[in-house]
């Protein structure tokens, strides 16, 4: 009974957060200067939305006088942080897998093989990630 009314008032809360949301995104909409029909866009007019998008960007950017170079260092101290700590994990739980399969019985090593794929999956998707991450930033650093 009391998990039912915990329940309830949870979906209450979650409910009335959205509705928060909602409200929220359609009155930002509401400030729409223009808003045009889809036959009357052009490739010209997206392309020349997508110019001043870029240009507004750099005046805030000059404006409010953001040291891009700072930006760039915390993302180099993030990837070094995220990436020791991927290859910390990695090794340790690739130790502790080894160390469980050299001592194991047959039916341990059975279940550690099932054990290794998820190993090997997670490993090859942690350190591809750090490799996608520093190809983009790389890529948009030169833009």
């Amino acid at each position: 009974m009391i998990k039912m009314k915990k329940l309830k008032i949870i979906s209450i809360i979650l409910m009335f957060i959205t509705f928060l949301f909602i409200y929220q995104n359609s009155a930002y909409c509401m400030h729409i200067e223009e808003v045009k029909v889809a036959s009357d866009i052009t490739v010209d007019d997206i392309f020349g939305e997508a110019d001043n998008f870029i240009k507004k960007g750099e005046n805030e950017i000059k404006a409010n006088n953001i040291n891009t170079d700072a930006l760039g260092e915390t993302s180099n101290f993030l990837y070094n942080l995220l990436l020791g700590v991927g290859i910390i994990t990695a090794v340790a739980v690739g130790i502790v897998l080894g160390i469980k399969y050299m001592v194991g019985s047959l039916e341990v090593k059975a279940d550690l093989k099932q054990v290794l794929l998820g190993y090997a999956i997670s490993c090859l998707v942690v350190f591809a990630t750090f490799i996608i991450w520093k190809i983009a930033v790389n890529i948009l650093s030169n833009i």
